[in-house]
């Protein structure tokens, strides 16, 4: 990996480690679609003037179905699931399991034939890392809490889904529009489900969930999608899924130190073979050079 890559995936993982906490905080006074569409609109209203004002719209007309498939994939779905989930589990097993991303994108990389094949080594991977689920979910999960766990899960199918679009048909597109038009799009999906979800009475609101929307819309939308799509490029969609070996780390130490989360007899079991279980899932044996890049940021 090149030192730019090294760059864009340390921020990347530190950035995208804090949402949880900063969603927990907001959750806890105001619903989920309605954090969900104020941080989307926010995050649009910041950098959709940017990609206009750049010409870079246009350029995407032919593609809005896939824009707006990547807009489904890798905003609508997974932020409203993760404010659902975030009502009822910590933000520190939020984002351990949000970590099985990087074995079902390698699922989807055989699947769809975009990587080598499915070895021994790979598929040990894959049910390391799904013991490590299974220890998280049976040793800290409550029944009524499986709701909430597969909602975070179908958030990781669609962040490892959403690389895949990117690179397959989004990847000569100017990233900084598709980010902040898949961003406005969420902002009009999530319009209704707003309205009705606004709080009564806005005074009671606590200043700390004002800051957590703001902080998840400019820093954890507008700024992580910008180096998410330039990591992509730079290091192709399988690598940049492996962005979740650090981002459970942030999301632990946060919750812990900020929300007082305890770590659990499942965190310290299932943590550490989902690592595990990622690493020899999506290890390769031989580098593979990696394809040019034709977006620009």
């Amino acid at each position: 990996m090149t030192r730019r890559g090294w760059l864009l995936f340390a921020a990347l993982s530190v950035v995208w480690g804090t949402p949880y906490l900063f969603i927990k905080i907001a959750v806890e006074h105001l619903e989920p679609a309605y954090v969900v569409g104020t941080r989307v609109a926010l995050a649009a209203v910041v950098l959709l003037p940017f990609a206009a004002a750049r010409g870079q719209l246009r350029p995407l007309v032919p593609h809005w179905r896939w824009v707006a498939a990547f807009a489904a994939v890798e905003i609508a779905v997974p932020f409203g699931c993760l404010g659902f989930a975030e009502t009822r589990i910590s933000s520190g097993l939020t984002g351990l399991l949000v970590a099985a991303v990087p074995l079902m994108g390698a699922l989807l990389a055989w699947a769809l034939r975009l990587d080598d094949r499915l070895d021994g080594r790979r598929f040990a991977g894959l049910l390391v890392g799904l013991a490590g689920v299974v220890a998280l979910v049976g040793i800290d999960v409550r029944g009524g809490d499986l709701l909430a766990v597969a909602a975070v899960l179908v958030t990781a199918f669609c962040y490892a889904l959403g690389p895949v679009i990117v690179a397959a048909r989004l990847a000569d597109l100017p990233s900084l529009a598709v980010i902040a038009v898949s961003l406005g799009l969420n902002a009009l999906w999530y319009a209704p489900f707003a309205w009705l979800t606004r709080p009564d009475d806005v005074a009671a609101v606590p200043p700390s969930a004002w800051w957590s929307i703001g902080y998840l819309g400019v820093v954890a939308s507008a700024l992580a999608f910008l180096l998410f799509f330039a990591l992509v490029a730079e290091v192709g969609p399988a690598r940049t899924t492996v962005i979740t070996y650090l981002n459970p780390a942030v999301a632990i130490a946060l919750g812990v130190v900020v929300l007082s989360e305890p770590v659990t007899a499942g965190i310290g079991v299932g943590f550490p073979l989902v690592l595990l279980g990622s690493w020899l899932a999506t290890r390769r044996s031989t580098e593979v050079a990696r394809p040019q890049s034709t977006s620009e940021l």
